[in-house]
């Protein structure tokens, strides 16, 4: 294994005053070429006159919409929604990552990489292109083997951690992925089919997210008090809602926001972002879900 490797939590804790240190570890099997940590875990969690980088950044103009297949410039990704659940990330290296990909969303040109999800088969297809060069499911082939990833590629760092899913038989453990993206020294993650707020480890596992794309449905995954705690927790400063099914949904999502949440609604299905231009507070930005069909040149 050279690209994928194990995600392993070491956690300790030491006594100073309320303060609690969280030591976190990426472990990866031996290999020649050199494996780049994750710059997205703090390594510390309430520990007083610590800042975490990438927490506090100068104000900017917020991310703006974009049109696909354009140029990238310098430390700007560009994410776009072709709907429910399925986000098309574009990096400056020209990586081409599609989240819970069905295959039916995207078509003229094969992503280099997809996530899927094992809820519904609107998150995941049995059969993805076989010219596809990285297939990440977020579950693992047996109970007792929970999918772990972590995969470099080009100018992109991609991880998971594992959540559980409701089933008919009650509660099938590690079937969903959290999958996070570290790419232009942001942190953007996707929750996947969500149906319970992450435990204290899982949160750590995820570390710092600038951008987020959450399920707002509001029952088919999580209830829409528990998914605003989440993202209230979370803090990042970019909400990009997914699974809304209808306006109906979306609507009482966005009622339902903290004041410390700004709205926005640029009517696009597109945006470019970068760590220098995130809003200063955290922010809802709606995106229109639109299928991309490409020319293949």
């Amino acid at each position: 294994m050279t690209e994928i490797a194990m995600i392993r939590l070491m956690s300790c804790a030491f006594a100073a005053g309320a303060a609690t240190l969280l030591c976190l570890s990426f472990l990866a099997p031996a290999r020649a070429e050199p494996w780049a940590p994750s710059h997205c875990v703090a390594l510390a969690q309430n520990v007083p006159g610590v800042q975490f980088a990438g927490m506090v950044r100068p104000p900017g103009t917020a991310p703006v919409p974009a049109a696909f297949a354009d140029p990238l410039t310098p430390d700007r990704v560009r994410l776009h929604f072709l709907g429910h659940a399925s986000f098309l990330l574009e990096t400056e290296a020209g990586l081409r990552i599609v989240t819970d990909y069905t295959g039916y969303s995207l078509s003229g040109v094969v992503p280099d990489v997809v996530t899927m999800n094992k809820a519904h088969s609107s998150h995941f297809t049995s059969s993805p292109d076989p010219a596809i060069a990285h297939v990440l499911r977020g579950w693992g082939d047996t109970a007792d083997m929970p999918a772990e990833h972590y995969l470099e590629i080009e100018d992109t760092i991609i991880r998971n951690v594992t959540t559980d899913i409701r089933s008919y038989s009650g509660r099938e453990p590690d079937a969903n992925s959290i999958f996070v993206f570290e790419v232009a020294g942001l942190c953007i993650g996707h929750l996947g089919h969500l149906h319970h707020e992450p435990s204290p480890a899982q949160y750590a596992m995820m570390g710092r997210l600038d951008v987020v794309m959450a399920p707002v449905d509001g029952g088919y995954t999580m209830d829409l008090a528990s998914m605003i705690r989440v993202l209230d927790r979370v803090k990042a400063r970019v909400v990009l809602p997914m699974h809304w099914f209808g306006p109906g949904n979306l609507e009482r999502f966005l009622a339902g926001m903290p004041d410390g949440f700004e709205i926005r609604r640029p009517g696009t299905s597109e945006v470019e972002v970068s760590l220098a231009d995130l809003p200063r507070e955290p922010t809802v930005i709606v995106l229109e879900p639109r299928p991309l069909f490409l020319s293949a040149d």
